[in-house]
């Protein structure tokens, strides 16, 4: 309460949560090696990372566990985290969990070596056509660097000439690691990003020999963008050096410094905001409350900001220009893009979020693809085909809102039928995700996101790219 009196990013994070907190950041954790859901009370294994230690035993994705070190933790509304409690632990110790699996009549038990579990940053790196290639990056951590840059050498040598760069959905992180892959994209010398604290500025400019300073790059950025992503994509903007588009991003632009208190518990305190090269302030406006800064995106999305642009006015005092082609941007709050993208509602209904809320999406999932999985992986050996040729009955739907009612959501005909196509798509990639992996499940949500195909037309379409990236320019 006393550090929300500063502003809304300065906080004191408990003995109980800095791990957790930490994690994301350094890149890994200490533990088993699943991902995991609760559906009604039960643990359901969604993913086995590969390699890790649960993958090694025999671990499957589909499993469900009911013990934990002898622990019931089936049917007793035992809370995630406790779970994860239970489930995690140092590197070299065990963790005995007792499995229930279809097709397989007892319970049987796996003794699992806990080890180190990496968290990758690069969720997916592939080529979407012979010279176009996509990354998507969730979080900025001592890794990405490195996952960056074996992304990026692996691109190259399959012939890529342009570059979908995607940070939807991405929170920030270490501001390094965005400043360093910043400095991969443009030449010698150019400006990426400066703070400015009470006493003291610090500039943060690319060095010679970028791996990657001449191809085309489109970046994707949504209301979630946010921090480290503002910074990378608000210095290629101010650059000229990339095409920025979607929706106006979060606008986090407050440096935290952590401290660490004698009982392992630590605060973030706020020393600097972040400077865009042309000079913007990242940072919203906070002055009127941290519970309306935390509402900010509800009310972009009331007054209609993510719908359409002509909906963001911004004033002239907030006024910048781009270093090269001297294009006009806007400070006050976030990174604008040069392309504009409205979120899509179309199929979006209360019915549809209650179901997701419930998590009879991903719990119909799991129940399916214990039944299908097989099926599914001797139809489709590939990603491609699975996208290209697979569709959902409509016969499965009527067995996932029965397991709606079942839980409580009553059937609703019109959200239903507005809802269907995108309970498809999801229930689509979710299969994708657990046939193909991680790069499966993006490939397959890629083929349905507006701003994805946004920015294929503009890399494809002839002279597309250089006329949005000179939009505004003064000659």
């Amino acid at each position: 309460g006393m550090l929300q009196k500063l502003d809304p990013h300065s906080v004191y994070i408990p003995k109980s949560e800095m791990q957790q907190m930490n994690e994301p950041l350094v890149g890994e954790f200490e533990g088993i090696g699943v991902q995991f859901v609760m559906l009604k009370d039960t643990l359901y294994v969604d993913a086995v990372i590969p390699g890790g230690p649960a993958e090694k035993v025999g671990v499957l994705a589909g499993d469900r566990f009911i013990k934990a070190n002898d622990t019931l933790i089936a049917g007793v509304k035992m809370t995630s985290r406790d779970i994860m409690k239970r489930l995690r632990g140092k590197k070299g110790t065990t963790a005995t969990v007792t499995v229930v699996r279809r097709g397989v009549k007892d319970p049987f038990e796996f003794k699992i070596t806990r080890d180190k579990i990496p968290l990758h940053s690069v969720q997916a790196a592939y080529m979407v056509s012979p010279t176009v290639g996509y990354i998507k990056l969730t979080v900025f951590s001592d890794n990405t660097k490195k996952e960056f840059d074996e992304a990026l050498k692996t691109l190259k040598k399959a012939g890529m000439k342009d570059l979908i760069f995607d940070l939807q959905g991405n929170g920030g992180g270490y501001l390094k690691a965005a400043s360093s892959i910043a400095d991969e994209f443009l030449d010698g010398k150019q400006m990426i990003v400066y703070t400015k604290g009470r006493a003291v500025r610090e500039t943060y400019k690319s060095s010679p020999g970028g791996s990657f300073v001449d191809g085309r790059i489109v970046f994707l950025v949504d209301e979630s963008s946010a921090s480290a992503s503002e910074i990378l994509s608000g210095a290629m903007q101010d650059n000229d050096r990339a095409v920025i588009v979607g929706r106006r991003t979060f606008a986090k632009g407050l440096v935290q410094m952590p401290v660490a208190l004698a009982d392992g518990s630590g605060l973030r305190i706020t020393i600097a905001r972040y400077y865009t090269p042309s000079g913007r302030c990242i940072q919203k406006p906070y002055a009127d409350g941290v519970e309306k800064y935390k509402n900010d995106v509800i009310e972009r999305y009331n007054h209609g900001e993510l719908l359409s642009a002509d909906s963001i006015h911004f004033p002239d005092s907030l006024k910048y220009e781009t270093l090269n082609l001297h294009r006009t941007v806007y400070g006050g709050g976030g990174i604008m893009p040069d392309y504009f993208v409205p979120i899509d509602t179309t199929a979006q209904s209360l019915y549809l979020t209650k179901i997701v809320a419930k998590g009879v999406v991903n719990g119909y999932a799991s129940d399916f693809l214990q039944k299908h999985e097989k099926e599914l992986k001797k139809k489709y050996d590939n990603v491609d085909d699975f996208i290209k040729s697979y569709e959902l009955g409509d016969n499965y739907l009527k067995e996932l809102t029965d397991k709606a009612a079942s839980e409580g959501v009553k059937f609703d005909e019109a959200g239903f039928k507005k809802s269907s196509p995108m309970i498809k798509k999801q229930l689509k990639a979710i299969f994708a995700r657990r046939l193909f992996g991680t790069e499966g499940f993006y490939k397959t949500v890629n083929a349905y996101d507006d701003s994805y195909l946004k920015a294929m037309e503009i890399l494809t379409t002839d002279g597309m790219y250089d006329k949005v990236l000179n939009k505004g320019a003064k000659k």
